[in-house]
């Protein structure tokens, strides 16, 4: 989907009208209009307002144009699944099991693992196997590669 659509459905699924919504995030109605027919987007910081204005995601303001992972631990983010920050803002970079109340879960990255293991083992993975894989992958996200 594209942000003008995203931007579109969300304004009208909460029954704003173009300037009930630029008064909530202090613009213009035409900036809304523009950004509702395609011909511009919202600057970051309007962004940052309007993912807590409509509690989701700027990834999904933008029209989702990349998936995003946790940095912690590999697993998909969503918006019911990505970390916020303890002023309600999103942090798109970790899961809200990685990351609660502005500070990491998980010590270690061995503690990951075999908690990450441990679960993996429940779903069929041999634990061999699912040892291996996350002892290979996660040490690639930014994460753990800050901390090495």
């Amino acid at each position: 989907m594209e942000p003008k659509d995203v931007l579109l459905k969300l304004r009208t699924d909460r029954g704003l009208s173009q300037s009930e919504l630029a008064e909530r995030v202090f613009v213009t109605r035409q900036a809304v209009s523009r950004w509702e027919t395609g011909e511009t987007v919202p600057n970051v910081e309007t962004l940052k307002l309007l993912s807590r204005l409509y509690e989701v995601s700027i990834n999904t303001l933008l029209g989702s144009p990349q998936q995003l992972i946790c940095q912690c631990c590999g697993m998909p983010l969503e918006d019911t699944t990505t970390s916020r920050e303890p002023d309600g803002s999103f942090n798109e970079e970790y899961c809200k099991w990685c990351y609660v109340d502005g500070s990491f879960f998980h010590t270690s990255l061995e503690e990951l693992t075999d908690f990450l293991v441990e679960h993996m083992s429940k779903e069929g993975w041999p634990t061999d196997q699912a040892r291996a894989y996350f002892q290979e992958q996660l040490p690639k996200l930014n994460h753990w590669k800050h901390q090495a």
